[in-house]
């Protein structure tokens, strides 16, 4: 239970939640590509990122000079997702995940 609740508390924060959302979207992703995406410092997101990679969330590569930072699984991703859909819920009327659903149908 302790160490589901360190992952909550990893994920509890707007930057780091966009951090995985702009990691879903891309394969590997630089702390620069990063910084411009989620629109922080690259000193900034670099202390998310290295948080991050001891919760093993992410992981890396480096290619020469650079680094690159990857998703270490889904899990990450599905517990954003989640939350989000969870917050679309507390807005009341009928989330957008679902009018999404109803589409595929």
């Amino acid at each position: 239970m302790e160490l589901a609740v360190e992952v909550f508390g990893m994920l509890a924060d707007a930057t780091r939640v966009r951090i995985v959302l702009a990691l879903q979207e891309s394969d590997e992703l630089s702390v620069n590509s990063l910084a411009e995406v989620v629109e922080k410092s690259p000193a900034a997101v670099s202390q998310h990122l290295a948080k991050l990679r001891l919760a093993r969330i992410v992981s890396t590569r480096q290619d020469g000079q650079k680094v690159f930072y990857r998703l270490e699984n889904e899990h990450a991703s599905r517990l954003v997702a989640d939350a989000i859909f969870q917050a679309e819920h507390s807005l009341g009327g009928t989330p957008r995940h679902h009018h999404a659903d109803r589409v595929r149908e």
